[in-house]
């Protein structure tokens, strides 16, 4: 295991650090990959009964896809490939027989909400910022809005995807998606008393919830897939994504 993923353990609950700072916690393809290879490990050792991911430093849970990775891409082939990658991540996930929280230390954006949205538990604080911006980076949404459905409904769903609106902690609090809201310095301690919980549940029990509960959302996650791939290829295949994203680093990084 390299430096971008951390791991530590509390007494039986696994805690997994995203540790990318300089990227706010980002992710690129080979980060994805570990991460989804530390899950598996971790699902498969008896002694972990709960696990805990969170992001190094005070800024940033993760702020998604590294940009700089997908900038890149020249051809809808390109994003047609990237997109289906992302299955296999998110099924590390979503395929866990124990609970797992997201300690929300800081910004979720894009594809690291997604992964937040996937957590059973979300612990977070008022500066624990959360949503869907990729149309300001000219990436179509499509397993997002899956996700944000079941949870807001489709008009708060259509309004955060169509405006990349990120919102705040007490937001994400009063609609739900943080389960619970505490001081900033209180959210690792939070996750793990919550973990703790979880984890001294009957674990044939939990195994079989969480398996009912992927069965009752499979059908929509292989439609995302099946189509996303498709619609996310036309994106890239026009350009504009690179030029966004190329446009946001400029923003950021001024020419003298």
């Amino acid at each position: 295991m390299n430096q971008n993923i951390l791991l530590s353990h509390e007494q039986s609950t696994a805690v997994v650090t995203l540790n990318r700072t300089e990227k706010l916690n980002a992710w690129d393809t080979a980060m994805r990959m570990e991460l989804s290879t530390v899950l598996g490990e971790l699902n498969a050792d008896d002694g972990i009964r709960a696990i805990v991911v969170t992001g190094a430093g005070e800024r940033a849970f993760s702020a998604g896809q590294d940009l700089e990775e997908t900038m890149q891409f020249s051809s809808g082939e390109e994003g047609h490939a990237w997109f289906l990658s992302w299955r296999d991540f998110y099924d590390s996930l979503r395929q866990l027989d124990k609970p797992c929280l997201a300690a929300l230390n800081g910004v979720a954006a894009g594809s690291a909400f997604q992964f937040a949205m996937l957590t059973d538990v979300r612990v977070g604080h008022s500066g624990s910022r959360m949503g869907q911006p990729e149309i300001n980076s000219g990436i179509p949404s499509v397993l997002g809005p899956l996700l944000m459905v079941p949870r807001l409904g489709l008009s708060r769903t259509v309004e955060l995807t169509l405006s990349g609106r990120m919102m705040d902690g007490d937001e994400c609090h009063r609609i739900g998606l943080i389960h619970h809201l505490v001081a900033a310095d209180k959210v690792m301690e939070k996750s793990l008393e919550v973990a703790t919980l979880l984890g001294s549940k009957p674990p044939i029990a939990m195994r079989l919830n969480r398996r009912r509960f992927r069965e009752m959302t499979q059908a929509d996650f292989d439609d995302a897939f099946e189509k996303g791939a498709a619609i996310e290829a036309e994106g890239f295949a026009s350009g504009e994504p690179q030029k966004a994203m190329q446009a946001f680093f400029d923003a950021r990084n001024p020419k003298n």
